[in-house]
C-alpha cells in the first residue's frame, strides 16, 4: 500500500489510541494515504516502535515517537519536516479529549496546518480560530457538511452506472471495511482492470480517495444522494471496469447502523461483507451481541436483492496459524469463499471479482 503526500507531510496524532478501535484513522493513514506523507505518529504507549509493525507485524518505516515535541524534533533531524497534524483519533461520538485539544493547540503554535475528521469542529473553538488566523494556517474539519446548496437528492441516474459495483459492507463497525475495500481496489488495479474506490468516511477521505462523501455529517435526507452523485461521477468520468463502495457501521449495529443507503442508492451488483469471528459483542457495546453471520447476509440479500459473493476476516484476537482454518470453517458453514486479505492479499477475492467479471 502507497504512502503519498499531495497535501503535504504530516504528522498523526493519536495519543492513547493506536492499536486500538479509537485509533481507525490513524491505522488507514499509516497503511495507505495518497494525501499526505505521513512522517510520524504521536502515542506516548508505543514510542520507539514502528507503526505498521505494531499494526500488522511488518515494518512500514514510520515511527511512534512519544509526543508533539519528539515528532517536531524527528522532523528536523530526518529532514522531513511536517507541515500538518492529522487527527488519527476516532473516539466514541467524536469529541476531542481537553489534552487533545491542547496537543492541537500546541501544533497551530508551530505552525502546522489541523486536519480533523472529529465531530468536534475545530474551526469553531474561537480560540483556536484566532490562533491559526494568527500563524497563518489552516484548520480543515473533515466532518463539516457542505452547504445544502451543494447537495443532492437521490434522482435514480445511478441507473445509468454500467461498472461492475461492489459493496465492502462488515458486520460491525471498525472491522477493518475500509482496509480491505483498498485492498481489493489496489488488487483490481495490479490485475490490469481499472477500480474506483467511493469513500464513505472522514479516514478514506484523508487517504485520498477522489470519490468521498463523509455520510455521518450529512443530514439525512441527502445521504442517498450523495451517495448516488459520487458513484455515478466516478463511472461518468473514468468508466471503470469495478467500483468498490466503502461500507459504514453495519447494517444491525444499534449505534452506527450505516449501511441500508449504500445499498439502497448504491445499487451494488454484489457484496463482499467483513467480519470479526473472534468479536461476541458490538464495538463498544458489551452485552449487544453481535447478529449472527447466517442472518447479517440473509439481511443483505432480502435489502439488496444482490449475493454476498465472499466472506473477508478480520483476525483481530486470532493466532496467525489458525486463520486459514476459521477461514475454511467460514467457506463450510456459509458456502461462501472466505478470505484474510490483510494477512494474505488480496488475490483470492480479485480471482471471485474476475469470475463475476468474466
Amino acid at each position: 500500500m502507497t504512502n503519498g503526500g499531495a497535501d503535504g507531510v504530516a504528522i498523526v496524532y493519536c495519543e492513547g489510541a493506536f492499536n486500538t478501535p479509537n485509533g481507525k484513522t490513524a491505522h488507514g493513514l499509516v497503511r495507505h494515504t495518497r494525501r499526505y506523507r505521513v512522517q510520524s505518529v504521536v502515542d506516548s504507549r508505543y514510542a520507539g516502535r514502528d507503526a505498521r509493525e505494531v499494526l500488522d507485524g511488518r515494518r512500514g518505516g514510520i515511527p511512534i515517537v512519544a509526543d508533539l515535541n519528539e515528532a517536531l524534533a524527528f522532523g528536523r533531524s530526518s529532514g522531513l519536516d511536517a507541515d500538518h497534524l492529522v487527527v488519527g483519533l476516532a473516539p466514541d461520538g467524536g469529541r476531542l479529549s481537553a489534552q487533545a485539544r491542547s496537543d492541537v493547540q500546541k501544533a497551530i503554535e508551530a505552525g502546522l496546518h489541523v486536519d480533523s475528521g472529529l465531530h468536534d469542529f475545530l474551526s469553531d473553538d474561537p480560540a483556536l480560530s484566532r490562533l491559526a488566523q494568527s500563524k497563518g494556517v489552516r484548520i480543515r474539519d473533515v466532518r463539516k457538511p457542505p452547504p445544502r446548496d451543494q447537495l443532492h437528492f437521490f434522482s435514480g441516474k445511478i441507473e445509468q452506472v454500467d461498472s461492475f459495483t461492489i459493496a465492502l459492507l462488515g458486520t460491525d463497525s471498525a472491522v477493518g471495511k475500509r482496509t480491505t475495500a483498498w485492498l481489493l481496489v489496489q488488487g483490481l488495479q495490479e490485475s490490469g482492470r481499472s477500480a474506483e474506490m467511493i469513500g464513505t468516511g472522514q479516514t478514506a477521505w484523508m487517504q485520498g480517495a477522489r470519490y468521498s462523501v463523509v455520510t455521518d455529517s450529512l443530514v439525512s435526507d441527502f445521504i442517498s444522494g450523495e451517495i448516488e452523485h459520487a458513484v455515478w461521477s466516478a463511472w461518468n468520468e473514468n468508466h471503470p471496469d469495478v467500483i468498490v463502495l466503502e461500507g459504514q457501521g453495519s447494517l444491525m449495529n444499534p449505534a452506527y447502523p450505516g449501511g441500508f443507503e449504500l445499498l439502497a442508492a448504491g445499487r451494488p451488483d454484489a457484496v463482499v461483507l467483513q467480519h470479526a469471528p473472534a468479536r461476541k459483542d458490538y464495538d463498544g457495546f458489551p452485552g449487544f451481541p453481535i447478529h449472527p453471520l447466517e442472518r447479517q447476509i440473509e439481511a443483505i440479500r432480502i435489502i439488496s436483492d444482490k449475493p454476498v459473493i465472499a466472506i473477508t476476516v478480520n483476525h483481530e484476537n486470532i493466532p496467525a496459524d489458525e486463520v486459514p482454518a476459521v477461514c475454511r470453517q467460514l467457506t463450510e458453514s456459509h458456502g461462501l469463499p472466505a478470505f484474510d486479505v490483510l494477512l494474505d492479499g488480496p488475490g483470492g477475492l480479485v480471482a471471485v471479482v474476475e469470475k463475476l467479471l468474466k
